[in-house]
């Protein structure tokens, strides 16, 4: 397939609250990226005949993603480039080709009943050792075992994970990219699907399609899609990049990897370091560290923690309150509040779904004796507080479980606009926190699609070193300590 050294490429990039379609423009290979269409991503919640349950509203999700490339499209002068991102973990079922339900959220509760299945039969020790993933109970993995106790896989021949499905309208063909992959918990250390622990759980063993790697061609959109959105048939090559969000975020950060530990903070926060090879030892699977790949076969060595949830889901409760919240207001009144009494434990389950927030971070603090915050900035802050303490200890934890040195902390994602958590972060670490590029997984999405179309070259470091050419970071340095850090 013939490439460009010139044009201009469109990310989609799907959040677990808002999606955007993303244009970059590559001359003299100096990179700029600008916004072209934002919608939301909203949940929907019905009724299945047991319960309410929590489900993606992908064909929505579609519709807004062709509306963006139509706008792409028309913006764009040489339009050469499409490669999606998104979320992981989560699936649509298909057969014979068309999808035969609304995929599940991750955060829907039928996941129990999976690490129940799971663990029943293997240990998670042993998961751990074959896969080298960290627990979290909505992993693909025990989805699938949820939905082969409710009989749902007797119904489907095919499973695509979200990035490759919305690829698959788009192209009509299918895959399973390698990044996505190794978050299910159905991929192997080695990077084939583990067929014997799919058949010891039930699972048939081809519900995946074959993995492929970042910078794979799928194809040109469709013609019925093409007509739908104005292109021209044959036009822009969709192709796979790092599609699991945090994989992308991970190509865009212009750090040092045998020196630096990244948090790619929304609404989870992910933070770790880049190696050359897993970390698969007791303190690791303890710690609940995972293994999972990047761009180029590198492995993320990471842990999830509570992100901007938190924030996001207190400003909806006070804005369902009839309080007019503006987030910068929020985070300077924030910034001038005293600290809290203490910090809370963010990794507590009590803060996982969705509801008010601000009520259940009062009552934690109540029920165990300490004041509670009681305004939106008395809130924030204790937030605020409360992540820079977790991200801290991962940043630790981080360092010293795969011996990589500590010289600088990259923050990015929505959290690199939070000034007040950046400064923390630098205060507790004892090192300078470089905030940026805030629209990093669009930016490590576009960065591999360059590469692919021949616009960039080179390993990580090079396109790292256009990211950093860009100037898109902010510097922080550490000012001071807090007396303590630990809950109680």
């Amino acid at each position: 397939m013939s490439r460009s050294a010139t044009g201009q490429l469109a990310a989609v990039d799907l959040g677990a609250t808002s999606g955007r379609v993303m244009l970059a423009d590559l001359t003299g290979g100096v990179l700029e990226v600008r916004q072209i269409a934002r919608f939301r991503n909203d949940p929907v919640h019905l009724w299945n005949g047991t319960r309410t349950a929590m489900h993606w509203d992908v064909a929505g999700l579609f519709l807004d993603i062709c509306g963006g490339l139509a706008q792409a499209r028309r913006e764009a002068t040489d339009l050469v480039g499409v490669g999606v991102d998104s979320w992981a973990v989560d699936y649509g079922l298909l057969r014979g080709g068309s999808l035969i339900g609304q995929p599940y959220h991750y955060r829907d509760s039928r996941c129990d009943d999976g690490v129940d299945a799971v663990h029943a039969t293997v240990t998670r020790e042993e998961v751990y050792a074959r896969n080298g993933l960290q627990f979290l109970p909505f992993n693909t993995l025990y989805q699938v075992a949820a939905d082969r106790r409710a009989g749902l896989l007797d119904l489907a021949d095919t499973a695509l994970l979200i990035p490759d499905l919305i690829s698959y309208w788009l192209t009509g063909t299918t895959g399973t990219e390698r990044t996505n992959a190794s978050t299910t918990g159905l991929l192997r250390i080695d990077g084939r699907w583990d067929d014997d622990l799919a058949e010891a759980l039930g699972v048939p063993a081809h519900l995946f399609p074959d993995v492929i790697d970042p910078g794979t061609d799928l194809g040109p959109v469709l013609p019925e899609v093409a007509d739908r959105i104005g292109w021209e048939r044959g036009g822009p090559l969709v192709s796979t990049v790092a599609s699991h969000d945090t994989a992308s975020a991970v190509v865009a950060v212009p750090m040092s990897a045998e020196s630096a530990v990244y948090i790619s903070c929304g609404t989870w926060a992910l933070v770790g370091v880049e190696l050359t090879a897993p970390v698969l030892s007791e303190a690791a699977r303890a710690a609940n560290f995972t293994n999972e790949v990047g761009a180029d076969r590198r492995i993320r060595f990471l842990r999830n923690v509570m992100g901007l949830w938190l924030l996001a889901e207190s400003i909806r409760q006070w804005e369902r309150d009839g309080t007019d919240i503006h987030l910068d207001r929020l985070l300077d009144e924030a910034a001038a509040c005293p600290p809290p009494s203490a910090v809370f434990d963010t990794e507590d389950t009590v803060f996982s779904a969705a509801g008010d927030m601000p009520a259940r971070i009062a009552r934690w603090y109540t029920d165990r004796g300490l004041a509670a915050p009681v305004t939106p900035a008395e809130t924030a802050r204790a937030i605020v507080e409360s992540l820079a303490v977790a991200f801290a200890d991962g940043v630790e934890a981080a360092s010293a479980l795969s011996g990589t040195p500590v010289e600088t902390v990259h923050m990015v994602g929505g959290g690199a606009l939070n000034t007040l958590l950046c400064q923390r972060v630098a205060d507790l670490v004892g090192v300078p926190v470089i905030a940026g590029p805030v629209e990093a997984t669009a930016t490590g999405n576009l960065l591999i699609q360059a590469r692919h179309h021949g616009m960039l070259s080179g390993d990580l470091e090079a396109l790292r070193a256009t990211v950093a050419a860009a100037d898109l970071t902010t510097r922080y340095q550490p000012q001071r300590s807090p007396a303590g850090k630990m809950w109680p």
